[in-house]
C-alpha cells in the first residue's frame, strides 16, 4: 500500500547560506509525529520545502535530492509566503482556533492566498497520488483541499487530521468562509482531531453552518458517508524510553550540568507562540523566586524557544518581550554562582532533546491552549530511571 502525506511543510526544510542549500529537520509536533511513525507500505510527503526558490537550476536541484527521500516539494511564491501562510493561516486562523480573538486579523488577500495555494496544492498533488493510494492530509494551512483532491478523484481515500484546536461555534462563526472551510473538510472519508472536545465543536458547526446532521460519529453526504472521530497523537515511546537507558556521553550533558551546578532543573521546552503562556510562565517564575528567597540559588529555570514565525509582527514583539522578562528576572536574582533562567532560543536534536529531559527534575508545559503537546509525552517516557516531575496545564489536548 501507498500513503501520500500531505502537509504544509515537509520534515526536513532547506535554507539557502551564502548560495549553498542546506537541509535540516523540521521542528513542531506534526514532523516529529509521524516522521517517526511506523507505517507498512511506501511512504511519500508532499509540502513546502521552507524556502522561496525563483532560480530553474536550485528547483531541479532540490526536486532531486528530495526524491531520493521520497519527498515531493511545493513551491511558494512570496505572496503566497505572505499572504496565505503568515496571513490567512497564522494571522486568521491560528489565532482563531487558539481563543486568541483579539489578535485575529481579517484582510481579503489572505483568503485569496489561502484558496490559491490549497490549489496549488492540489495541482501537485495529482502529479503523484495513484489508484489505491491513502491520501492523508494533515492541519489548518490545507482545509480547502480534501474537496479539491475529491473533486478530481471522485474514489480517492481520503483523510484529514487536524492538529490544533478546533474552536467553538460561537468563535468559528466569526470566519465569513466557515461553510467553505467546513465544505472542504468533507471532502475527506475521515477526519480527526485529537479530542472528543474538538470532535464536538466541528459536529456543531457542521450543524449550524451546513445545516448537516451527524448520526454519533458519520454525516451522511450525497453519494457517501464521512467519518469524524478522536485520535490523540502520540510519540514513538521506545524512541526515547529505551534510549534513556543509554545515555550518550556528549559535551552538550556536560555543559547542561555545568549550567545547573547544584540546582533543581525546571525544564519549559516550546516554539514560539503566544498560545504557550511563555509570558506568564515567567511571570510566575519571578514570583516564586520573590515569594520563596530560600529556593534562590537552589532551582534553575532551563528555558528553550523554538525559532517560530519570528516573521511574524506580533511572534518579533513577543520575542522581545520574553528576551526583556528574562532579563529582568536575571538582573534581579543573580548571584555569581548561579542564573535563574537559562535562555536558549534555537532548535535542538533529538540526543540534546533527550539529555534535557534526563537532567530535568521537573518539566513545566503550561500553554494557554495547545491541541496536544508532545513535549509533555516525552518527558515522561524519558524519565525511565531518573524521578522527575511534569507540571502540565488543562489546556493542553495532553491533559486529556
Amino acid at each position: 500500500m501507498r500513503y501520500v502525506v500531505i502537509s504544509n511543510r515537509l520534515p526536513i526544510t532547506f535554507t539557502d547560506k551564502d548560495g549553498k542549500l542546506q537541509l535540516s529537520r523540521s521542528g513542531g509536533g506534526l514532523a516529529t509525529g509521524l516522521d517517526s511513525l511506523g507505517t507498512r507500505g511506501e511512504r511519500h510527503w508532499l509540502g513546502w520545502p521552507g524556502l522561496y526558490v525563483e532560480e530553474t537550476k536550485k528547483r531541479r536541484n532540490i526536486r532531486a535530492r528530495l526524491r531520493r527521500r521520497q519527498l515531493h516539494p511545493v513551491f511558494l511564491n512570496p505572496d503566497h509566503i505572505q499572504n496565505f501562510y503568515d496571513g490567512y493561516s497564522n494571522s486568521t486562523l491560528w489565532p482563531l482556533c487558539h481563543y486568541f480573538f483579539g489578535y485575529i486579523t481579517q484582510n481579503e488577500k489572505y483568503w485569496k492566498a489561502y484558496k490559491e495555494v490549497n490549489e496549488l496544492f492540489c495541482r501537485e498533488a495529482l502529479k503523484i497520488i495513484q489508484p489505491g493510494d491513502v491520501i492523508w492530509i494533515h492541519d489548518y494551512q490545507l482545509m480547502l483541499l480534501p474537496a479539491l483532491i475529491r473533486a478530481q478523484l471522485p474514489d480517492a481515500c481520503i483523510g484529514y487530521f487536524h492538529h490544533i484546536p478546533f474552536p467553538s461555534y460561537e468563535l468559528f462563526r466569526y470566519l465569513p468562509e466557515r461553510a467553505e472551510l467546513l465544505q472542504g473538510l468533507l471532502g475527506a472519508d475521515l477526519i480527526g482531531f485529537h479530542t472528543h472536545d474538538y470532535m464536538r465543536h466541528f459536529i456543531a458547526a457542521l450543524n449550524r453552518v451546513l445545516h448537516l446532521e451527524c448520526q454519533v460519529d458519520e454525516v451522511r453526504l450525497e453519494n457517501r458517508v464521512a467519518r469524524i472521530d478522536a485520535f490523540p497523537m502520540g510519540i514513538n515511546y521506545e524512541l526515547y524510553h529505551d534510549a534513556a537507558a543509554q545515555p550518550k556521553k556528549c559535551s552538550f550533558t556536560e555543559e547542561l550540568k555545568q549550567l545547573a551546578g547544584n540546582s533543581k532543573v525546571i525544564l519549559a521546552v516550546d516554539r514560539l507562540d503566544y498560545s504557550k503562556g511563555h509570558l506568564l510562565r515567567l511571570q510566575a517564575f519571578a514570583a516564586f523566586l520573590e515569594r520563596h528567597p530560600e529556593y534562590r540559588g537552589k532551582v534553575t529555570l532551563l528555558m528553550v524557544l523554538v525559532p517560530s514565525r519570528d516573521s511574524v509582527e506580533r511572534y518579533a514583539l513577543l520575542k522581545t518581550q520574553i528576551d526583556t522578562a528574562i532579563g529582568t528576572i536575571n538582573g534581579a536574582y543573580s548571584t555569581v554562582g548561579w542564573t535563574p533562567v537559562q535562555y536558549f532560543y534555537r532548535s535542538f536534536s533529538h540526543h540534546e532533546l533527550l539529555a534535557m529531559y534526563a537532567i530535568a527534575d521537573i518539566a513545566l508545559v503550561t500553554p494557554l491552549r495547545d491541541g496536544m503537546n508532545l513535549v509533555a509525552k516525552e518527558y515522561v517516557a524519558a524519565k525511565r530511571d531518573r524521578p522527575g516531575a511534569l507540571i502540565l496545564s488543562e489546556m493542553a489536548g495532553a491533559a486529556k
